[in-house]
């Protein structure tokens, strides 16, 4: 399984349709221990504020309570970086969704403090974790991909 990096970010796109993408992610973060504190759904808000239509598109909060006490104890203004964003969106072709993950190793690279650069490389470790499972979770036993259409 190949996971996309760009400079920001890390993504996967998967064999899955979008509800059961979502429904994986969740599943996956919560194993790596982080909860979900806020959901957006932005094709609803878009819809709602400006009428305008768009792909099925969710933007998760994900935090780990113990990994984020690390960082907050280790500098407060850490913040506003928090909860980690991971996305989930219907990909342009039927059937596939694009789970993508903020690198926490970019967004903290300037801070130059040592426990944070630790931490963010433990956070990228997990959020890669919940990248390469949901990927997974398209494949059989032989490594093909299964879908769910």
């Amino acid at each position: 399984m190949a996971i996309n990096t760009a400079e920001y970010r890390m993504s996967t796109t998967v064999d899955l349709r979008y509800e059961r993408a979502v429904e994986r992610t969740r599943e996956e973060l919560a194993k790596e221990g982080f909860g979900v504190l806020t959901e957006i759904d932005v094709r609803a808000t878009l819809k709602k504020k400006l009428n305008e239509d768009f792909r099925p598109y969710i933007i998760l909060g994900a935090c780990n309570p113990p990994l984020a006490h690390r960082a907050l104890s280790s500098e407060l203004d850490i913040g506003v970086f928090l909860p980690c964003n991971v996305i989930v969106y219907q990909a342009e072709e039927r059937g596939k969704s694009v789970v993508a993950a903020i690198d926490p190793e970019v967004s903290l690279a300037r801070t130059g403090n040592e426990t944070l650069r630790l931490l963010a490389e433990d956070v990228k470790a997990r959020l890669r974790r919940v990248l390469d499972a949901v990927d997974a979770a398209d494949r059989g036993a032989d490594g093909r991909r299964n879908g769910d259409l």
